[in-house]
């Protein structure tokens, strides 16, 4: 299933919000991104046909095992990279910035050596 970069920068947000507040709402999403409600909407529409997400009575947005396993994927991936970034003497907020580019584009196998180079565990969290 084709993903894109504008959906798993949502899946990475879900996934965030619930460490931090326990439940997420669309508000919080929107919040935390500066996207407007109704940009949240259309992206909470697509994830949950998708089946990334679902949504329950009360608005609370919950990841799928499916939308789980890709947040953290994601998540994993935007860790990693902007570690080594900052651990190459990339000011912090310039390698969090281009490690949210490349997490993006890096193929699986790449990532993987990179992960394997610096001997790195799998650790999603």
């Amino acid at each position: 299933m084709i993903i894109h970069e504008s959906e798993e920068n949502y899946l990475e947000t879900i996934f965030l919000l619930y460490q931090i507040k326990g439940y997420v709402r669309s508000i919080d999403i929107a919040a935390y991104l500066h996207f407007s409600k109704p940009s949240v909407s259309r992206a909470i529409k697509n994830l949950k046909e998708k089946e990334f997400i679902s949504v329950d009575e009360n608005g609370m947005i919950n990841l799928t095992e499916q939308g789980k396993e890709k947040a953290e994927c994601i998540y994993e991936r935007h860790k990693v990279l902007s570690d080594i970034l900052i651990s190459f003497g990339v000011e912090k907020e310039l390698a969090i910035a281009d490690a949210c580019k490349i997490e993006h584009v890096i193929s699986q196998k790449s990532f993987d050596k990179i992960k394997e180079y610096f001997n790195i565990q799998n650790d999603k969290k």
